[in-house]
């Protein structure tokens, strides 16, 4: 199934420029796969019901001496459709799921000892993450603020609350 988030990534990528197929399946699985929890299995299928609903055009292109490639494009249609989505996600307070709460409905069924261990080791592992996510918002400097430095703060303040949260509940074990 193709969901809004999937089509709002695939039009945000060409709406930053135009692109082949394996160039948006690559930059969704270097940046924003770490963020967005995004797996497009098909690049290809997608763009082609993007296609078809007048939101993007491809062409063909060469680079150098490459096989000749197509080239998805943004249509005006599918820029605004684009800023339709980003609108609504914006707006969209849909409770995230996280594998963490389903341990927790469960947790009374390990020990007490083993329940703080592998809770000291999810605080261990958070840190280690928020660590990685401080040097990255470190090595941009404030005019440089991009939307990976944005996603960087957003995702190191959620690491901070779980960390504290869960350190919390280690002390009441």
């Amino acid at each position: 199934m193709f969901t809004n988030e999937q089509e709002l990534i695939l039009l945000g990528l060409l709406r930053e420029n135009p692109r082949h197929g394996y160039e948006i399946k690559r930059r969704i699985e270097e940046i924003l796969s770490l963020f967005a929890g995004i797996d497009l299995r098909s690049i290809y299928y997608p763009l082609v019901l993007l296609e078809k609903k007048g939101l993007v055009t491809k062409h063909k292109a060469r680079e150098g001496k490459r096989p000749q490639r197509f080239v998805y494009e943004l249509t005006a249609r599918g820029g605004e459709r684009f800023n339709e989505l980003l609108n609504k996600s914006l707006l969209n307070f849909k409770r995230p799921q996280f594998t963490l709460d389903l341990s927790l409905y469960f947790l009374s069924y390990l020990e007490s000892g083993v329940a703080k261990r592998r809770l000291r080791g999810r605080i261990f592992i958070l840190n280690k993450i928020a660590k990685g996510l401080k040097q990255l918002i470190a090595s941009r400097s404030k005019k440089q603020a991009s939307s990976l430095s944005r996603i960087a703060e957003h995702n190191l303040r959620l690491v901070e609350a779980e960390s504290k949260f869960l350190s919390g509940l280690v002390q009441s074990l």
